[in-house]
């Protein structure tokens, strides 16, 4: 299957649903069930559901679109996206059809590092209790690591241990904060549970040679020992558009860069792109997207002032992007194994690693955050976001099939995206030649 698969599909938007369908089905050698999720006819059933979570009554959709010609590190990827959100599916693809023009992404991945923290409190002398915690490193590492022993047979589970003084928040008279840090290699999983499980477990112990109390015992979510970078450097011919040269461009992407990273303000609403593409990827694929977002914006803060997950500048005729976050990601454990709407994406993401996963997950990213600020350093953002909006207003006025289309081209056209005109639009158009309309979403 990975010879046939390519990320390159022209005209894809263009095709019947259902082609789409069929089209995916074969590459991917998709069975009918898994169809069958991606039409919407089974999926998360509500018993299953009831066992997801509390006070189940129903399920609830989102639009699946698949990020096309995505190139990391020489491999072709589709990325189901779910959003709701119009733009974001034909943003990500677009714009990794010019990176893929300029060589594709190039991006790594740290290990499956993750962090365990034990606060402790009335421990006495601060120096003396973390000395003791380090003599005791060893004897804390296998008892954590007792608790999760075929994490341990696969090569994972409990490294290393680390203690942190942080000054207390009332001053001077407080007592500072001592917190252990067990440092846990996930694997393949997230890892919300084994690290909660282990913190808990060496929680009695660190009392014991400390004499102190344990109170929190929990992961970090900042999984900054879980990094994934990408990158990507484009010529400035290839991004020549809206009758501006490339050099234009780019010297607005760059110019966008540089206020993200002198301004909070921009930043959030910058690093807000960037997740649209991570999370759409993150809900699609089973992800915790709650903890992707906490740890992103939270390592964004790393330097004491809130700056933009990625950068981009121009260097020697090329416009250079890269971004770097922690992407705590799972391919085992969770909701992954039992909704199997996610175990389709994943199939259809080829990742053999969650190592891979978060490449992949990294090059959205900066796809995505490309794409917006190709827009807001040329024309705006209002340009592509009408025209992906005017569909879904023609929608709700209540076109349906080939009308679709029709009325959103109008309403851009008309440069008013409402319903109101819509339903307008609508009225006047002739009767649509009986046949089955299908309703498309490229």
């Amino acid at each position: 299957m990975s010879d046939t698969v390519t990320s390159r599909l022209a005209g894809f938007h263009k095709l019947p649903l259902e082609e789409r369908l069929a089209r995916i089905g074969q590459m991917f050698r998709l069975t009918e069930a898994e169809l069958e999720q991606l039409r919407g006819e089974s999926g998360l059933d509500l018993s299953t559901a009831n066992q997801m979570i509390e006070n189940a009554v129903g399920t609830f959709s989102l639009p699946l679109g698949l990020g096309l010609n995505l190139n990391v590190n020489g491999r072709d990827y589709l990325v189901p996206m779910a959003v709701e959100e119009p733009s974001v599916v034909a943003a990500v693809s677009f714009a990794s059809k010019i990176v893929r023009e300029a060589g594709g992404f190039v991006a790594e991945a740290d290990e499956s590092m993750m962090i365990g923290q034990v606060q402790v409190s009335n421990y006495g002398d601060a120096g003396v209790a973390r000395e003791r915690i380090l003599d005791a490193k060893e004897q804390i590492l296998a008892l954590a690591n007792s608790f999760h022993p075929a994490m341990v047979a696969r090569g994972g589970g409990a490294k290393d241990v680390e203690v942190r003084l942080l000054p207390a928040p009332e001053g001077p008279r407080g007592e500072p904060l001592l917190i252990v840090h067990l440092l846990i290699d996930a694997q393949e999983a997230m890892g919300a549970n084994l690290i909660n499980t282990m913190a808990e477990g060496v929680a009695p112990l660190i009392e014991q040679v400390t004499g102190g109390r344990v109170y929190l015992r929990i992961l970090s979510n900042l999984a900054d020992k879980r990094l994934a970078r990408a990158t990507c450097r484009i010529p400035l011919p290839l991004l020549a558009d809206f009758g501006l040269p490339g050099e234009e461009i780019a010297e607005g992407i760059a110019q966008a860069s540089r206020f993200a990273e002198a301004d909070p303000y921009r930043a959030a609403t910058h690093n807000k792109g960037v997740m649209n593409g991570i999370d759409a990827v993150a809900i699609a694929t089973g992800q915790d997207w709650r903890s992707i977002e906490a740890g992103a914006h939270a390592f964004a803060c790393r330097g004491g002032q809130y700056r933009p997950l990625s950068t981009w500048y121009l260097e020697e005729g090329h416009l250079v992007g890269r971004i770097e976050l922690p992407l705590a990601l799972g391919m085992v454990g969770g909701p992954i194994k039992i909704h199997p709407g996610a175990q389709v994406a994943l199939k259809l993401m080829r990742a053999t690693s969650v190592r891979e996963l978060s490449m992949v997950f990294a090059a959205v990213g900066l796809a995505q955050n490309f794409a917006a600020l190709r827009a807001l350093g040329s024309v705006g953002i209002q340009k592509g976001h009408m025209a992906m909006h005017a569909r879904s207003v023609a929608v709700t006025a209540g076109a349906r099939g080939g009308d679709v289309e029709k009325v959103a081209n109008l309403l851009v056209k008309a440069g008013h995206v409402k319903v109101e005109k819509a339903r307008e639009i609508l009225a006047s158009l002739p009767p649509e030649t009986p046949a089955i309309a299908t309703l498309t979403n490229g």
